[in-house]
């Protein structure tokens, strides 16, 4: 299986599957001098892991993270070699007998046909390769990425669960509650529409946006290398997102030409922009402006209510999927989207810096 590696200059490539011994990924590209912080990356990786809450998924993995290769110690922390940084997380509780009963069946919502019908094979233990569990790499290499922006400022939130949104935005709040709401009232009622949802074994749908302020003007190039492009990508990439947007999105084709410019006004620096419509990005190049990305989370596909689907022998059959699933996937994919944010942004500072000098 090729396609496991993500970026140009700035590259992650991950390994492993959710019921195998450990997963793992190497961060290439990395520049040498940066100073990295353990606890940092660590305190990264607990935001992510299951079993937080009642809310997610009840595995039980400390997510312990080992770098192995590409840094060396300097005075009390770790400093890099501009080597490749070797990442390795163990499995720890797996139950693959869990998923014995659906070994020849194919999940309504999952990547078990398709995977069924390219390779030949799949790893019905947690869907191997295309499980969750992988974004847990993508946690830890975001936490190098965050190390390289100096300056740059990442923050997620969940901004909608079900078709509930959250009218704040008030991300100092973010760690405070279960849910990564930006809207203490908001989660709140997420609380009681998610334990419903979960009684009765179905899953909801989630909404996240991820923030990124500090970024200057000029990270990415046209034509197809495009910041918001890469953006997209490397969103569309986490596990259940079915839609992405910059900026306003999907809502600036209701806008008039008036109210979708994003006027511009004499600061002590530059340009101030007095909107920020196109989410801080133009023509593909940063603005200045925060760069602003959300992404469409679909429910989850496990869920103990039963659905129609086929064996790989072609019967038709129900499946319903018992095990521990988190009931809304989205909550959970909030530090996945921050990781992937500072990836890019990691690999547009050092692709910039390759094409300009600075």
């Amino acid at each position: 299986m090729s396609y496991n590696t993500f970026g140009q200059l700035f590259r992650v490539t991950t390994f492993g599957e959710s019921h195998g011994p450990m997963i793992g990924g190497v961060v290439d590209g990395c520049p040498p001098g940066i100073r990295l912080s353990l606890a940092a990356i660590q305190a990264e990786m607990d935001r992510r892991r299951p079993g937080r809450s009642r809310h997610t998924t009840q595995r039980r993995e400390p997510d312990a993270v080992r770098v192995v290769s590409g840094v060396m110690e300097e005075g009390d922390g770790l400093v890099t070699t501009g080597t490749p940084i070797a990442l390795v997380i163990e499995n720890v509780d797996q139950r693959s007998k869990d998923y014995s009963n659906i070994a020849d069946r194919y999940r309504p919502g999952h990547a078990d046909y398709t995977y069924d019908a390219k390779y030949g094979l799949r790893d019905y233990r947690g869907g191997g390769r295309s499980s969750a569990r992988e974004t847990a790499v993508r946690v830890a290499a975001g936490a190098v990425a965050r190390e390289v922006l100096s300056g740059v400022t990442i923050r997620g939130a969940l901004v909608e669960m079900g078709g509930d949104r959250a009218e704040g935005r008030d991300f100092s709040i973010v760690d405070d509650n279960d849910f990564f709401a930006p809207d203490a009232a908001a989660a709140a009622r997420w609380a009681d529409r998610l334990d419903a949802a979960r009684k009765a074994g179905s899953s909801l749908g989630a909404v996240v946006e991820v923030v990124a302020e500090g970024v200057p003007v000029g990270w990415g190039a046209p034509l197809y290398g495009k910041l918001d492009q890469d953006l997209a990508s490397a969103m569309m990439s986490i596990n259940a997102v079915k839609g992405v947007e910059i900026g306003d999105g999907f809502a600036a084709a209701r806008l008039t030409g008036e109210e979708n410019a994003d006027e511009m006004r004499a600061g002590p620096d530059g340009p101030v922009f007095v909107s920020n419509h196109a989410g801080g990005v133009l023509g593909g190049i940063s603005s200045g402006a925060p760069v602003v990305v959300r992404f469409a989370v679909k429910p989850t596909s496990s869920i103990r209510t039963p659905r129609r689907s086929v064996t790989r022998g072609g019967e038709e059959v129900d499946v319903s999927t018992t095990g521990r699933h988190d009931p809304c996937v989205g909550i959970r994919a909030v530090p996945v989207g921050e990781a992937m944010m500072a990836i890019v942004l990691a690999d547009h500072f050092l692709r910039h810096r390759g094409q300009t000098g600075c």
